[in-house]
């Protein structure tokens, strides 16, 4: 069963086996789509995930399901037969750490692809690790500094979904874009393209308005994609990549001692701290500053360093508002003291409307504002593909493109989104992704304020994180 779209999509033929590792929502939205797309049929594809309640829908399409999690103890043991020399690994779990699969792999000369970097289970409520420790820059920093110390190793490819993933192919795109639509000359030096177009602050801008018929019960926690990881990335402390332009350092805030230094913490939760942002369709709104690894890998690659210096470097974050009934499940937590409810719900068959508005959102440039993104809604999603949400679909297509890039360059190590062909994979994910658009705006965070609340402002500069903060 395939959507109908997806019936010419073929974009590469893999001959290997793959792996699924956890079987969540976005596991079930891109198990049926591998075949029409990369051509590897069912009988090549395992699923290993520690729930049985999985094996219906993956024995559906004819895969093989090992009901069983993977831990410090037994990596090897679950996934020492099922991965060899030219095969895939395809995570989308939580609580498995991402650089022991990297180095798993990478002994065998297998492929990797994850969505998000992974600790083990506990580390980011670790009350032994510092707030530094617990972060997604310093879960970074340790990939990183595997990969430059094993170079031209078999791909593995980081963070590769829709965001992060996806929204970094499209900040190349954007700023191409700009460049075209205000006469400056496109250049693949991004940093100094991105300086010359003004580019001060960059959002990751989601809006999700999808809605289930059956909204959300006392005591649930209801999502369009996995409550867990979502809850454990919102606890985690809001992070952001640190402009040059910024000239006060929010009281809360803190730089890293070590590593590339592009980003900053806040000694607060990202699902505690709410900022001012704008897509097309919604409007401005008041998203969760979540921490999200392209927050950090998306501002280090646009670093621009002259003599030595860091001369050049936007601020950079996601800006989330998820559907309404996942805001409410998060007002509900946090005033539960952040204790999670007992019931979670994946929204997917149950929705009956709504879009899901995933881009990237470029300040500072005179013309304006410039938003460039995916705007999927679930009819179209089911249109398209089965066994997924808009939401869902969104990531799917960019683990797709991420894996045809990785099949074309099998021998490029470890690498992040920024260091793929923007343009391949965003030829690969567009037929999944609904209505593609850039779109200019007049909108600032300023915009409209009003001055019955009292907030602390810069009016001198509007790109100011301050004024994109909501007190």
């Amino acid at each position: 069963m395939t959507g109908r779209r997806v019936q010419a999509a073929r974009r590469a033929f893999f001959g290997g086996r793959v792996v699924i590792l956890g079987f969540g929502s976005v596991g079930r939205g891109v198990l049926p789509l591998l075949e029409p797309v990369l051509g590897v049929e069912p009988a090549r594809i395992t699923v290993v995930s520690p729930d049985a309640r999985h094996e219906g829908e993956a024995a559906e399409f004819a895969a093989r399901v090992i009901p069983t999690g993977v831990y410090p103890g037994n990596l090897e043991a679950v996934l020492g037969p099922l991965l060899g020399a030219g095969d895939f690994l395809l995570n989308t779990s939580v609580h498995v750490a991402s650089l022991e699969l990297i180095r798993f792999c990478s002994a065998r000369g297998a492929f990797y692809l994850d969505t998000c970097t992974e600790p083990w289970l506990g580390r980011y409520v670790d009350a032994q690790l510092s707030v530094p420790e617990r972060s997604n820059y310093a879960l970074r920093e340790e990939a990183l500094g595997w990969g430059r110390a094993n170079r031209n190793g078999p791909t593995a490819l980081l963070t590769q979904g829709a965001n992060p993933g996806l929204v970094s192919q499209f900040v190349k795109q954007a700023l191409t874009q700009m460049a075209r639509e205000t006469g400056v000359a496109a250049s693949r030096d991004w940093p100094a393209l991105a300086r010359e177009l003004g580019v001060k602050v960059i959002h990751v801008a989601e809006r999700d308005t999808q809605v289930a018929t059956k909204r959300k019960a006392v005591g649930e926690f209801v999502n369009t994609w996995s409550v867990e990881a979502f809850v454990d990335e919102g606890l985690q402390p809001a992070e952001l990549g640190w402009g040059t332009h910024e000239r006060v350092l929010p009281d809360d805030g803190a730089r890293h001692a070590t590593g590339c230094d592009a980003a900053i913490y806040l000694q607060r939760a990202g699902l505690a701290t709410r900022v001012r942002s704008w897509t097309p369709l919604q409007g401005p709104y008041h998203g969760f500053l979540v921490t999200h690894a392209e927050s950090v890998s998306i501002a280090d690659h646009l670093t621009l360093r002259e003599g030595g210096r860091v001369a050049y470097r936007p601020t950079v974050h996601y800006a989330y508002h998820p559907c309404d009934d996942a805001v409410l499940s998060v007002h509900e937590l946090a005033g539960a003291n952040w204790k999670l409810q007992r019931k979670h719900r994946i929204l997917r068959d149950e929705i009956g409307s709504g879009i899901d508005e995933l881009g990237v959102l470029l300040m500072g440039n005179p013309r304006g504002v410039y938003w460039y993104g995916s705007r999927l809604s679930i009819q179209e999603a089911r249109e398209i593909a089965p066994c997924n949400s808009a939401t869902t679909l969104q990531v799917v297509a960019g683990i797709l493109g991420g894996m045809v890039w990785a099949l074309q360059n099998p021998r490029a190590g470890l690498v992040e989104p920024e260091d793929v062909d923007h343009e391949l994979v965003l030829d690969v994910a567009r037929p999944f992704l609904g209505e593609v658009v850039g779109v200019w705006g007049d909108w600032t965070p300023l915009k409209d304020r009003s001055e019955l609340f009292a907030e602390e402002k810069d009016a001198g500069d509007p790109w100011q994180f301050v004024n994109f903060r909501v007190a």
